[in-house]
């Protein structure tokens, strides 16, 4: 796999300009996009491709640039949430999150922390990386911003947290809420008022 020519871009393209090509081609192919629908799995399948031509284009520019080997643009080391070794009640269940973030199973990542009562750092760290991954930048910067402030001296919370700032993440894609009934009613007696007062009289 070319990862410049999954994202559609080049090996001389800006760092800015990559960001912004995965950037839309994430809004293009995001899952929720395709909920109930038979191109489902191919979208999933092209989300999971567009991830991992961008990690393998910024892990590339980070190792010419002199950053850490492998650092991510989720922040985490040795892959989007990084390969750690856990102790304690929930270790299990962090390590299978990061196996899943890691091959791109978002849905699979998210179910097993809404699993974990207890949600400590690794938890907001973990769930920040999930919703970065899905482009949700505004959630993942609130779960990387508590990860961080409940663990301070975590590196790897803080450089998460450091990149996304630093990519101008933030007001990222997020799927649109449905309207219910209620909301298209007030809208259309709204459109009616402003058709009253602009032409004379209504439909």
């Amino acid at each position: 796999m070319d990862p410049y020519k999954v994202l559609g871009v080049t090996p001389q393209t800006s760092d800015d300009d990559v960001k912004r090509a995965y950037r839309d081609l994430a809004r293009k192919y995001h899952p929720d996009n395709y909920i109930n629908n038979p191109l489902s799995d191919l979208a999933e399948a092209r989300m999971k491709e567009i991830n991992e031509a961008y990690d393998m284009i910024m892990n590339e520019r980070a190792g010419k640039n002199g950053g850490p080997a492998g650092q991510q643009a989720g922040g985490a080391q040795s892959g989007p949430a990084g390969q750690r070794q856990y102790t304690g009640a929930n270790a299990g269940l962090y390590s299978q999150v990061r196996q899943a973030i890691n091959q791109g199973n978002l849905g699979l990542a998210e179910s097993l922390l809404q699993r974990i009562s207890a949600r400590d750092a690794e938890w907001f760290f973990l769930m920040g990386t999930v919703y970065y991954r899905k482009g949700w930048y505004d959630e993942a910067g609130r779960a990387y911003t508590q990860a961080c402030q409940m663990d301070p001296a975590n590196v790897e919370y803080r450089t998460a947290l450091n990149n996304l700032n630093m990519s101008g993440g933030y007001g990222g894609y997020r799927p649109m809420a449905e309207a219910n009934m209620c909301d298209c009613c007030m809208q259309m007696a709204c459109l009616n008022c402003c058709l009253n007062a602009c032409c004379g009289g209504g439909c």
